[in-house]
């Protein structure tokens, strides 16, 4: 499977323990192992924001140790809060999803807005892509776009598995995100996702 860290429209550090595991199953996925949260790391996950994790621990994976991130000086690794109060406590949550089996996500071209979107989805018997079937089709079908596109949860990302200058520019290969933009904006396409 595959790690992500997710967070929702309205900023970091939002979600109790259950809203994060809703959050994830909402995503279709679940909230992540330790143990697959360090497997993510020793493949390459850094991330500066905690996150819940399905035993109720608080962690957040580095692999180059920066100020905003602990520090210079700290090691990397996945760091940790410990266990915090699942009702009181706030971060964002690292979600798992595995290979999605007889099911496929792909791009729909266009200038449209959030609801535009769904409904080019919808015309071809499918929907708007979950963040997790979007990591999984990146991680496991390959899927290598240069094009934001909406996504269930409001959110606009792309998969991007063969790094290049023109698409982000970052070294890694990753789903980059767009953040939440503004639903009216009709500026990305769309993600679809139609199982078989």
């Amino acid at each position: 499977g595959v790690v992500f860290p997710y967070q929702p429209s309205n900023g970091r550090y939002k979600f109790n323990y259950h809203e994060a595991k809703r959050a994830c199953e909402q995503q279709d996925s679940r909230l992540a192992t330790y143990q697959q949260l360090y497997k993510a790391w020793t493949e390459g996950l850094d991330w500066c924001n905690a996150g819940w994790i399905l035993d109720g621990t608080v962690h957040y994976p580095i692999i180059n140790s920066r100020e905003p991130c602990g520090g210079r000086l700290l090691l990397p690794g996945v760091r940790t809060y410990g266990a915090r109060d699942k009702q009181k406590d706030r971060f964002d949550a690292f979600c798992f999803t595995s290979a999605l089996q007889g099911s496929q996500v792909y791009f729909i071209r266009g200038h449209l807005n959030f609801k535009e979107a769904a409904q080019a989805c919808r015309n071809q018997g499918a929907a708007l892509a979950k963040v997790g079937q979007l990591y999984s089709a990146w991680k496991f079908s390959q899927l290598d776009r240069c094009d934001g596109g909406w996504l269930a949860d409001g959110s606009v990302r792309y998969p991007i598995t063969t790094p290049r200058q023109r698409c982000g520019g970052l070294p890694e290969p990753g789903v980059r995100s767009f953040g939440f933009p503004s639903k009216e904006m009709r500026t990305y396409g769309s993600y679809c996702f139609v199982g078989k």
